[in-house]
């Protein structure tokens, strides 16, 4: 009774699909991306009451999926008592203005239902920016055919974020407000330029966090760092950026940081738009890609999360995957290798040997030694407290002893000064 009584007051949504034989295959809707689809329908606090895949040859460039089949889509609407039809696909102005007239109810695309979530999910000042910048980017275009959309008086899904008043504008106050939104979000990044700067400085390594929506990416941060973030089990639950200290070893400080998951068909709109979050990918020295090791659909959210990295990261960063949800599937279906590793965020497991792994390929070149400097060099002191990481410092009779983190160039230009290695 009370499943029936939760669904009775959420919106009720009919998911359409098109595959039509001109598409590439990231335009094409299938079982799969219909089953995200529902998945973030329901994120949003959505119900599917059904679904449907056309096929044709080419999409109805009034209709998208033809006139029948949209009369279709109507009386199955009408049958559910849906309050709106989602297309798994992305629409034209033109396409909603005639779909919204055949059909007699609101009908969104999927970029519009990830922007939904994305303005539920924003916290910080960031965030909101973010997602305003990427709404009004999305929704300039489409003003002119989005007539009953905008009528829409009782608010819901598509509606929320910058809200109707602001939407109904003129597309001149529109295009004002998104400029002082990209300017704002320059300031951002020229914040995150000097934060960045300063780590780089004091010879910090950045571990970036990467990864398909849900594979677990803020739970592994959680159990690294005890961020204490929200790491719930639905799709975009963390949307803005986290950054933590984590003492990998003795040896090794870095600074890890979570970002927005990823998700096939994530809209160009709001690659832009999250820029200065995502721009943290190409300043890092490692991407820790995290995989749902249970995801049946694994391999496709592997490409669309290493296409992704291609055009974000720096060439060349190293990638270390991790086989998250690894106790979950049989040691069989977890590849190994020296780039691999499997892990458990949630029960803790594997983590000694995800650390080991970070080490690995940041550490090579650091030194840990025990240095002992003439009293004629105590300069030298701030270079290492500002550029290496000193674990301790003791004045002797031979002069001031000092154990110390090194990389290759300060190692080199004190060698003559080491004692021993550790």
């Amino acid at each position: 009774m009370e499943e029936t009584m939760e669904k009775h007051v959420q919106e009720r949504a009919v998911l359409v699909g098109l595959n039509a034989d001109c598409f590439t295959k990231e335009q094409t809707a299938t079982e799969e991306t219909m089953e995200e689809l529902e998945a973030l329908l329901e994120t949003a606090g959505g119900f599917c009451t059904a679904k449907v895949i056309q096929n044709r040859h080419t999409p109805d460039s009034h209709s998208f999926i033809g006139e029948g089949k949209a009369q279709e889509v109507r009386m199955l609407a009408e049958a559910t008592a849906s309050t709106m039809v989602i297309f798994d696909n992305e629409l034209s102005p033109g396409n909603i203005r005639a779909l919204e007239e055949i059909i007699g109810v609101t009908v969104l695309d999927r970029s519009a239902l990830i922007l939904d979530i994305f303005a539920q999910r924003a916290k910080t000042r960031e965030g909101r920016l973010q997602v305003e910048l990427a709404q009004y980017q999305y929704l300039l275009p489409r003003l002119s055919g989005m007539g009953h959309s905008l009528s829409r008086q009782g608010g819901g899904i598509g509606t929320r974020g910058p809200g109707e008043s602001k939407l109904e504008s003129d597309r001149r106050h529109i295009r004002e407000r998104i400029n002082r939104l990209q300017e704002e979000l320059e300031q951002v990044r020229k914040v995150r330029g000097v934060q960045r700067e300063r780590r780089m400085k004091n010879s910090v390594p950045v571990v970036a966090i990467v990864g398909y929506t849900n594979a677990g990416k803020s739970t592994l941060l959680n159990q690294l760092t005890g961020a204490d973030i929200p790491a719930n089990n639905r799709l975009f639950d963390t949307l803005d950026t986290t950054s933590r200290q984590l003492t990998v070893s003795d040896h090794l400080d870095v600074i890890l940081s979570d970002t927005v998951g990823f998700i096939a068909k994530l809209p160009h709109h709001l690659i832009n738009a999250f820029r200065a979050t995502l721009e943290e990918l190409e300043y890092a020295d490692l991407l820790l890609h995290v995989i749902d090791a249970s995801d049946p659909n694994r391999e496709e959210h592997i490409a669309v999360v290493d296409k992704l990295i291609g055009k974000l990261a720096k060439p060349g960063t190293p990638v270390l995957r991790c086989y998250n949800k690894a106790d979950l599937v049989s040691r069989e279906d977890v590849p190994v290798g020296e780039d691999v590793v499997a892990i458990s965020a949630k029960r803790g497991v594997g983590m000694d040997a995800l650390l080991s792994k970070i080490e690995k390929a940041l550490g090579p070149q650091l030194h840990h030694v025990t240095l002992c400097l003439p009293y004629s060099m105590g300069g030298q002191l701030d270079t290492l407290h500002n550029t290496a990481k000193v674990l301790s410092t003791e004045y002797t009779q031979d002069g001031i002893e000092i154990q110390a983190v090194l990389d290759e160039i300060l190692y080199g230009r004190l060698r003559q000064y080491v004692i021993k290695e550790n």
